[in-house]
């Protein structure tokens, strides 16, 4: 029987060791915590977004870059996550917004725990507080595991240490110097998934700070996602906003700066707009504005501290502002502030069952490639598919 030794604890890793066949593998776990599943736990803070009810060929164009993971997403889809979910006790429900949780009452930890109960099933051995070092001369792998080294051989070996966001999970990327070691082509970290800096008056961000735009479209470089956003002191935050993550990185890239545009009103043409702001009445244009077309104050207050007013008070020139309301973006939130990174390792760097074509019989899965994703499920749908995605490949 042949030995899998899988480095790290995360959603990737747990389930790449559910999927593999006990009667063909001993599958060993190293982690270098005193549990594994953190980042799994932390990522249900808020609500547990396990995935979302896309059609798969919709779902595919979610990952930047959008070709890398269709195989495996098409080998393991959404409606298989589901399912398998329901085969060890977990069920779940599609909510308002398209994203499927465990149903209402089941904690992040009892999935967590469901799923260490198959790993415990196919007797599967967890090794904690297991810190891997690298590799010895011999290639075997090199642990510190107390106040001791510990080396480990085995027969095919899966890395699924996590990306470099939120450190107190032990998600470093501390690991990345490893690899570089072995002349492993490497891209540099960068928060995604984040909030961004935008240079608020003082005035308005005392009034406004923790205020929510809802129902907007925001858009960059001619993508467009529908959702909300929330005004912070330093910024802004949001689903809506963290979908753009990739155009707003290349735009920091090229000019060093960003630009988003906010339509406030998606669902409204501009030609109903001017139409609706040209009526004639005795009420002001701020009554025009929350009452014909239903903005809320943190709106009207954006367009009145940006717009100049002659603009505001011109009807076609003031429509334009509420359909492309310009947010220069200044800088992009700490790495250990964002939801999830990319770079790591390139994805040129592996072949398609993510198996490192320097290193033979070496895999890597998870947070640790090169890739992105917006929140609303689609990072965890992505990890649990590459584990799945390689252990059927090992199971075959």
């Amino acid at each position: 029987m042949k030995t899998i030794a899988i480095i790290g604890g995360g959603p990737a890793a747990i389930m790449l060791a559910a999927m593999l066949d006990e009667t063909k593998f001993n599958v060993h776990i190293y982690e270098k915590n005193a549990t594994v599943g953190r980042k799994f736990l932390v990522a249900g803070d808020g609500g547990f977004n396990l995935t979302h009810s896309e059609d798969i060929k919709t779902f595919v164009t979610r990952y930047t870059p959008s070709d890398f993971l269709e195989e495996a997403l098409r080998a393991f889809s959404n409606k298989d996550l589901c399912d398998w979910l329901s085969s060890i006790g977990i069920e779940t429900y599609t909510g308002s917004s398209k994203r499927i949780f465990p149903i209402k009452g089941i904690k992040p930890i009892e999935v967590l725990n469901a799923i260490l109960k198959r790993l415990e099933q196919k007797k599967v051995t967890i090794h904690t507080l297991h810190k891997w070092l690298g590799w010895t001369n011999e290639n075997a792998l090199l642990f510190a595991h107390k106040e001791s080294d510990v080396v480990v051989t085995a027969d095919k070996v899966v890395f699924a240490l996590g990306g470099a966001s939120w450190k107190v999970t032990g998600s470093d990327g501390q690991w990345l110097k490893l690899f570089q070691k072995k002349d492993i082509l490497t891209n540099v970290f960068q928060a995604s998934n984040c909030g961004y800096t935008v240079s608020w008056t003082n005035d308005f961000i005392e009034k406004f700070e923790g205020a929510w735009l809802k129902n907007i479209s925001v858009s960059c470089d001619g993508i467009h996602k529908k959702g909300e956003l929330v005004l912070s002191k330093s910024g802004i935050e949001g689903g809506a906003i963290y979908a753009l993550s990739p155009q707003i990185r290349t735009q920091f890239e090229c000019n060093s700066k960003a630009e988003i545009k906010i339509d406030f009103k998606p669902s409204v043409s501009i030609e109903v707009l001017i139409e609706k702001l040209s009526i004639q009445s005795n009420k002001s244009v701020t009554q025009q504005l929350k009452t014909e077309l239903n903005l809320s104050d943190v709106q009207i207050a954006l367009l009145k501290s940006h717009v100049s007013k002659e603009a505001f008070l011109q009807p076609n020139l003031l429509a334009e502002h509420i359909k492309s309301f310009n947010v220069p973006v200044t800088g992009i939130a700490q790495i250990d502030e964002a939801i999830s990174t990319v770079g790591g390792i390139a994805l040129s760097e592996v072949d398609h069952t993510f198996q490192l074509n320097r290193l033979p019989n070496q895999y890597i899965i998870g947070e640790m490639l090169d890739w992105d994703a917006p929140t609303g499920g689609y990072l965890l749908q992505g990890c649990f598919c590459m584990g799945a995605w390689v252990a059927a490949k090992f199971n075959q």
